[in-house]
């Protein structure tokens, strides 16, 4: 296939996606057609290495043949009964995933926003119901610079104005504060009586990957039980070993299941799981909380048609061992110490970085230019160009996550990709 003809199949399907679909996505100018573990080929045939993975979606890797054959062997068996039935997966799945996290028990939906949504009613309605707060007067701390997704409940407390503005009238409800600031936080609980919780994510991902102190999470955990709230840990993205931990809350846990022996560990009153909990291969999404909370929710009172579906079941406990059988965790820790160190040590070899942060392998380097300006976008194009996807975040933040699946070989030969552009980058004038 000559490269005239691959850059005009390519741009027939980008083409496609403008003329038929709508507007709601800048994606990188790279279309894909197959991915296998850490590699995403495009139309063309080129390898890349894939330093997304689909935001954290695919931390089993593209494809991993268990998931790939659960998904199989379910969906020729039992797809979809909706929960008017009971069906011979969704239990088995309600106890694996329960005694793998530690909690009583489970509501399962389908996607992170559907999860988030989903801790917020129940969050509320336990305030209500448990806590004694007067009906409709229930407020939900949140943090600046969140993303928990774009329903419209949601982004009545986002701070992106793209994800905001022009889709009002908003949810009230919500009290925001900023982010990894204890005084912010312990000063909207005096005299509030009608908080019911503190919604967080242990790392603000879309924000560029920001990590709070070591004492932040811990300390929101004990304010909210000093004023009987809710702790309510967004993991969609950190949880299910990106960072290093089985959940980022759990420090350096790396076990399944109960740990409150474990000193680091933090644990949430309700814990919101998504992305990674399929590897990819199915929508799975998932609210986890003891019986005094989860109790709270009623026959009527929340639901979906596909949540808690037999194949996206069967697909999450497969996820869910790949992640233990293979020891993703403990490698992403190990990987992720290496790859902050290659990049501490190119940024003493040019001006164009000026940070590097994260954890376990979710991390992003901060580009030494103005947030408006095109130099991020400018390097992922040059990274996709030499064989690496990445995106850009927040202007002049690039985020990198690959898969859990990476080899340390691998990392390295990723980070000599990201060296050689970063340096032989040329910045437009």
């Amino acid at each position: 296939m000559t490269t005239s003809t691959s850059k005009k199949n390519s741009q027939e399907y980008i083409n496609l996606e403008n003329q038929h679909g709508a507007h709601n996505y800048h994606p990188l100018p790279v279309v894909l057609s197959k991915g296998e573990g850490v590699y995403v080929w495009d139309v063309s045939g080129k390898r890349y290495y894939d330093f997304l993975s689909a935001y954290s979606a695919v931390n089993q890797g593209h494809c991993h043949p268990r998931i790939v054959e659960t998904l199989k062997q379910q969906a020729e068996t039992l797809t979809l009964t909706s929960r008017a039935f009971y069906n011979d997966v969704l239990g088995p799945f309600e106890k694996y995933i329960t005694e793998y996290f530690g909690f009583d028990k489970v509501l399962p939906m389908n996607t992170g926003a559907e999860a988030v949504e989903t801790a917020i009613k129940i969050c509320r309605k336990w305030g209500y119901e448990k806590k004694g707060v007067e009906e409709n007067k229930g407020q939900i701390v949140v943090f600046d610079q969140n993303f928990h997704g774009r329903t419209t409940t949601i982004i009545s407390f986002s701070s992106d104005p793209d994800a905001k503005r022009n889709f009002g009238p908003y949810t009230h409800g919500f009290i925001k504060v900023t982010y990894n600031d204890l005084d912010a936080l312990k000063e909207v609980f005096e005299d509030n009586k009608n908080i019911v919780g503190v919604l967080v994510e242990p790392i603000q991902g879309e924000a560029g990957v920001m990590v709070p102190g070591e004492s932040f999470l811990k300390n929101v955990a004990k304010i909210c039980k000093e004023h009987n709230a809710l702790f309510m840990a967004d993991e969609i993205q950190t949880g299910i070993g990106r960072t290093g931990s089985l959940l980022a809350v759990c420090g350096n846990c790396t076990c399944s299941g109960h740990c409150e022996q474990q000193s680091t560990y933090i644990k949430p009153d309700l814990l919101i799981l998504g992305k990674a909990l399929s590897g990819g291969g199915y929508p799975v999404s998932a609210v986890l909380a003891d019986n005094p909370i989860m109790e709270v929710i009623t026959p009527g009172t929340h639901g979906s048609t596909f949540g808690g579906n037999p194949l996206g079941a069967k697909v999450a406990m497969t996820a869910l061992e790949v992640i233990r059988d293979e020891k993703l965790t403990q490698n992403a820790r190990k990987l992720g110490k290496i790859f902050r160190t290659r990049m501490e040590k190119l940024i003493e070899k040019t001006e164009l970085i000026c940070l590097v942060r994260g954890k376990g392998l979710l991390n992003a380097i901060v580009i030494n230019d103005h947030p408006d300006s095109s130099t991020a976008w400018d390097i992922c194009v040059a990274l996709s160009e030499n064989g690496l996807l990445a995106k850009p975040t927040h202007g002049n933040i690039i985020r990198f996550a690959p898969p859990l699946v990476m080899d340390e070989e691998q990392l390295h030969e990723c980070c000599d990709i990201i060296e050689k552009t970063i340096l032989n980058f040329k910045q437009k004038a």
